[in-house]
């Protein structure tokens, strides 16, 4: 089971993050968790070097059914099995058994100082290698930006940090294996696009600054009924009347808007999505399925995989797709990013054979074929990705963003 974090202690971290060493704990140490007999965690807790500080938290927890499970070793070149329980965290720039980068400040220039960046460790189980990448990308700082070209300026510095992250991760130091990118994106609607199909038959009146000029405030009426106000948009506000137009068939009428993969589509692959927006929904715990009316609700919290991953988990016995991409808590308060925001789980089973020449190699088959399920030769494989800000989870109120994954074998 595999739970990748952002904003690991709250965006108050320097506060928060004294509480980390007890959740962790208290997690490794839970009733729910008692069958997991192994487990790695890597947590960037040293805020204080500015320079590396990402805030991700990566935690591995390894099942007792699961016999033989091995992690790569980046500065050996070499897997290494993987036995008892281990944490670390001040030493993560040290740490063999993962690759982690913070994005240089200039990828961002208008924000001071930034904690993006990715987490990359390598698996192998039953001869089956892969990576598994937690990543944190930039937002849109400003939506009255996001809104002046199509596409945005911030998509282009996403572009730029993804596509650097996966450089990174199939360049010529190791072998290349099958991977999974999953977290928090930021990946948002065209936004531009958005509000001339929203808006379509409003009219627009700008509101600038008195000592600067500059536009501070866009205000979009109907043309007739009163001149309704349909539209408000401002550095962070993004107040649409209707916010039933992002929920309505799970959102599916604004998928068109949602283009920023689509850069990467000879590289990565997405299940298709049918839930809803994934951020920004409210903090309040009364408001579970409400939107905050500070950024245009968007799928920021995803799973993406290889080419040759998605064979992986898109096969089976009986060539039937056994996955569910979906969200949970729906209806729950779980912070600014639903807690899974997207959280998708992605089931399958992995099973050596032994082709014509002898060779091994892996095949995936219907979980609900394998007689023996706590068989090391029959895993049940389960990824599972929920962007997370509860209280409750995250040590503090205001714990931003986690993304869960979940692999059970």
């Amino acid at each position: 089971m595999a739970l990748h974090c952002q904003e690991f202690g709250g965006k108050n971290y320097e506060a928060s993050m004294s509480h980390v060493d007890k959740f962790v704990k208290e997690l490794l140490s839970s009733d729910a968790m008692k069958d997991y007999n192994r487990a790695r965690v890597y947590l960037d807790e040293n805020y204080k070097s500015q320079e590396h500080f990402t805030a991700l938290g990566s935690f591995y927890f390894l099942h007792e059914s699961l016999k033989n499970i091995y992690q790569f070793d980046f500065k050996a070149k070499k897997y290494k099995k993987v036995t008892g329980k281990e944490i670390y965290s001040d030493t993560l720039e040290s740490t063999p058994m993962l690759e982690k980068e913070k994005f240089p400040q200039d990828y961002f220039p208008e924000c001071k100082w930034s904690r993006k960046g990715f987490i990359r460790t390598r698996w192998c189980i039953t001869d089956c290698a892969f990576d598994l990448v937690n990543i944190h990308l930039f937002h849109d700082a400003s939506n009255l930006i996001a809104w002046e070209t199509s596409p945005s300026v911030y998509s282009g510095i996403r572009h730029k940090a993804l596509g650097y992250v996966l450089d990174r991760i199939i360049d010529q130091r190791f072998e290349k294996v099958s991977y999974f990118v999953f977290g928090d994106f930021n990946f948002r609607l065209d936004a531009k696009a958005v509000v001339e199909t929203l808006c379509a038959k409003a009219t627009m009146q700008t509101i600038r600054a008195a000592d600067t000029n500059e536009v501070v405030k866009l205000i979009f009426r109907e043309s007739d009924n009163d001149r309704k106000v349909m539209l408000q948009l401002e550095k962070k506000l993004f107040d649409y009347f209707n916010q039933d137009v992002f929920r309505d068939n799970n959102g599916t009428a604004l998928l068109e808007f949602d283009r920023e993969l689509s850069v990467f589509k000879d590289r990565l692959y997405e299940l298709d999505i049918s839930f809803p927006p994934s951020y920004p929904y409210s903090e309040d715990s009364s408001q579970g399925r409400q939107y905050m009316n500070t950024r245009c609700p968007a799928w920021c919290d995803r799973i993406l995989m290889s080419h040759s991953a998605k064979e992986l988990i898109l096969k089976s016995e009986n060539d039937e797709k056994i996955v569910i991409y979906d969200h949970i808590g729906p209806n729950v308060c779980m912070g600014d990013h639903k807690e899974k925001d997207a959280y998708e789980v992605r089931r399958f089973s992995v099973k050596p054979h032994c082709s014509q020449e002898g060779r091994q190699h892996t095949e995936i088959c219907n979980p609900n074929s394998c007689i023996d399920k706590s068989s090391p030769e029959c895993h049940i494989f389960r990824l599972l990705i929920v962007h997370y800000a509860s209280a409750s989870g995250l040590c503090s109120r205001e714990a931003s963003h986690t993304s869960l994954s979940c692999m059970f074998m």
